[in-house]
């Protein structure tokens, strides 16, 4: 059966509308500022066999790991229509453990067999665990809060009370957690409305189709992408600063492969796991290896299963890439992600030297606190990530002060913040000069201060304090970042990774690493 390309573009939009939509009710409906102002979630919709179709414009480090969380819903648990499964286990097909991910079947009325998934993946801002926002300095998941196996949240249309009961009873925030995950309900339920409507409308036969179609659309643009690149091998190596725990750098290292229009993506050289919370899963790996091919696509396609046909991607077990449990992992969602991309980025700049940018800020710089707010007489938790600058470009410099690569988050207003939590927002800026000099500059950075108005615990997860963010074709790299504690005391310098006790009055300063730049400055 052949297709329309004009109406393999009409479903192509209709397909992404609904993850999009999905989005929004998300947005929405939730509690935390995390998810309603940040908009740290991911919505994606899949075929029958868990395959992906489309995904919203949402966070890259979600949505190429969430195809393993649906699979893993579907292996584990027997679905029917009005279930809705809950997930953030690492070793069961989640990432980390404050992304809780809900797979829902969609049914065709009258069916016995799901014609499509819908599943969404929100950054919840605490699940328990040793510390206030569940990012902690670990070094076993059982340390960085609860893990869910995938297990039904609802059945047949209703709440699973128990499990519910289960879940709030294990995190510090139980009311904001409660109205967030109904919330994810809500998007799941949008989600399966819409594809309903779009089966109802063009007939289930001509749905599958288009479907089938999209995903071998995907394929072929990633095929004709991937054969645009030099046949040959290239190697990159980066490091992470450290992993928290020792002070010593962890080596990332990619070795691709071109032939034709395959890819082989090989990190058999990157270090073992660590004791720190950086280590990755699997899932992240292929992130990673997802979002920069899909990147180097030019024109407007699909996001889903097809593009990530011709990528064979090389992690072994018990590496800082592929880590077995019970590894601590809190981190390796959020910052070894980004040092893989730049480390696939590097490479791939040996190819592609007029396509590829210089290395971002390279790190998402997590910070969370947590405490007891009078005002509210509860406790509270407050997570987010602040961006960075952008890698100078062939042919542009970098942006200032905007999240790149595996997150795309938004920032939380200041009167948000200040509305929400303990906190005045002393400065917030950009760090002028941070980044690197060439032909075409880096972007600058940001810095961000707080005064905590209460006692409270501080955890910060970042990168690119000690090594920084490099520079190609003779391009300078950018500055690194600097985390900063000023007390009654005095002012001291805090390592990229940390947890500390703070008092009122305290002010927290997080200035976050430039772009490299790109080409010599004298050009």
């Amino acid at each position: 059966m052949s297709y329309d390309p004009i109406k393999l573009e009409v479903f192509k939009n209709l397909f992404a509308s609904v993850a999009e939509e999905m989005g929004v009710t998300l947005c929405r409906t939730a509690y935390s500022p995390n998810i309603k102002e940040r908009r740290d979630y991911s919505c994606a919709v899949f075929d029958g066999q868990g395959r992906m179709v489309a995904q919203g414009d949402h966070m890259p480090v979600h949505l190429g790991s969430m195809p393993l969380s649906v699979l893993s819903a579907i292996e584990n648990v027997p679905m029917e229509p009005g279930d809705v499964v809950v997930l953030n286990d690492p070793y069961k097909g989640g990432t980390h453990l404050p992304d809780i991910t809900l797979v829902s079947p969609v049914y065709e009325p009258g069916t016995t067999e799901p014609l499509f998934f819908v599943a969404n993946r929100a950054h919840h801002a605490d699940v328990g665990g040793m510390t206030p926002g569940s990012m902690p300095l670990s070094t076993e998941v059982f340390q960085e809060g609860i893990r869910i196996p995938p297990l039904k949240l609802m059945r047949k249309g209703e709440v699973v009370q128990d499990v519910m009961s289960l879940i709030l009873a294990n995190v510090r925030t139980p009311e904001e957690r409660e109205g967030d995950l109904t919330a994810q309900l809500a998007a799941n339920k949008t989600g399966e409305r819409r594809l309903l409507e779009i089966v109802a409308k063009y007939g289930r036969a001509e749905t599958v189709h288009y479907m089938q179609e999209l995903q071998k659309y995907a394929e072929r643009m990633t095929r004709a992408a991937i054969a645009s690149i030099p046949d040959g091998t290239y190697t990159f190596v980066d490091y992470m600063d450290d992993d928290g725990i020792s002070p010593d750098p962890v080596k990332i290292h990619v070795v691709i492969t071109i032939e034709g229009s395959n890819a082989t993506i090989d990190f058999s050289g990157s270090a073992r796991q660590v004791r720190g919370s950086i280590n990755a899963i699997y899932a992240i790996t292929l992130s990673a290896v997802f979002y920069v091919f899909r990147s180097l696509v030019g024109s407007d396609i699909p996001s889903n299963y097809g593009g990530m046909v011709p990528l064979t991607v090389i992690a072994p077990e018990g590496t800082v890439v592929n880590a077995t449990f019970p590894a601590a992992v809190a981190g390796g969602n959020v910052e070894t992600s980004q040092r893989m991309v730049d480390v696939l980025l590097g490479a791939l700049a040996q190819a592609l030297p007029d396509r590829v940018p210089a290395a971002s800020s390279g790190t998402m710089n997590n910070v969370t606190i947590g405490g007891y707010d009078p005002r509210k007489q509860a406790n509270f938790t407050y997570y987010e990530t602040i961006g960075g600058g952008m890698g100078a470009r062939p042919n542009a410099p970098g942006i200032d002060g905007v999240h790149t690569h595996m997150t795309n988050t938004m920032n939380t207003p200041i009167e948000a913040l200040e509305h929400a939590y303990p906190f005045r927002v002393l400065r917030y800026g950009i760090r002028r000069g941070s980044g690197g000099k060439g032909k075409f500059r880096g972007g600058d950075g940001i810095i961000r201060e707080w005064e905590i108005l209460v006692d409270g615990e501080v955890t910060i997860l970042s990168e690119r304090r000690k090594l920084p963010p490099y520079g190609l074709a003779g391009g300078e790299p950018g500055q690194v970042g600097e985390n900063l504690l000023q007390t009654k005391t005095g002012s001291k310098r805090l390592p990229s990774k940390v947890n500390i006790r703070v008092e009122a009055g305290d002010i927290l300063r997080v200035a976050t690493p430039g772009g490299g730049g790109y080409g010599k400055a004298e050009e």
